[in-house]
């Protein structure tokens, strides 16, 4: 089984196959056969992606029921209030395909001060007048471009986000475009994850 990592850039589409377009594509970074990605990631964001062989980890990986963290840094336009964070750690009421739903309750902070992460090619647009500023959001689930649309209903919308950490497997040490195989740590608490799947309701 393969199980690697990679620093997904910027308008780079979460897929191997090409499009008809001319846009760029996890096979212009990752040279590995018969691996996908777990779960997607949208061409405007950033940050981890695990990509693997392993179905079975696949599904319990991308499986709301199971309850996986998948934590997103967001730099948001405008300065969030206490009640904006309040209403994404309680759920944000979303339009959905044919119906309204509320999403799960979330962890949800300003980031004081800023991460310190990579420059993104292109930036994003500053307004003079308006600040921005960083969240950090936990989430349980994954619909989507739901961070997006969580910032956006409360008030402040995601100029640009990164995706960090999928459990405790953090994006740390790769740069846009890099990838490794999974250390020996990580391996041995994602392969337990397989051996006890009743119990997987919880992070790595």
């Amino acid at each position: 089984m393969k199980y690697i990592l990679l620093n997904k850039p910027y308008e780079v589409v979460c897929q191997f196959s090409k499009g008809e377009g001319a846009e760029r594509t996890l096979a212009d970074f990752v040279p590995v056969p018969d691996v996908y990605p777990v779960g997607r990631l949208d061409a405007d964001s950033e940050g981890l992606v695990l990509l693997t062989d392993d179905g079975q980890l696949q599904h319990m990986l991308t499986d709301p029921s199971f309850g996986h963290a998948k934590t997103y840094w967001a730099q948001v336009e405008g300065l969030p209030t206490p009640e904006a964070l309040d209403t994404l750690r309680n759920g944000v009421l979303l339009k959905g395909f044919k119906t309204k739903y509320r999403t799960r309750p979330a962890k949800a902070r300003v980031m004081d001060p800023a991460p310190e992460l990579w420059e993104r090619n292109p930036p994003i647009r500053f307004r003079a007048k308006i600040p921005t500023a960083w969240i950090e959001i936990e989430l349980q689930e994954g619909r989507n471009r739901q961070v997006r649309r969580m910032t956006a209903k409360v008030g402040f919308p995601t100029l640009r986000l990164v995706r960090t950490a999928i459990g405790d497997l953090r994006v740390d040490g790769l740069q846009p475009g890099e990838w490794r195989d999974l250390k020996a740590s990580e391996l041995a608490r994602v392969l337990r994850l397989k051996e006890s799947p009743l119990r997987v309701r919880r992070t790595l």
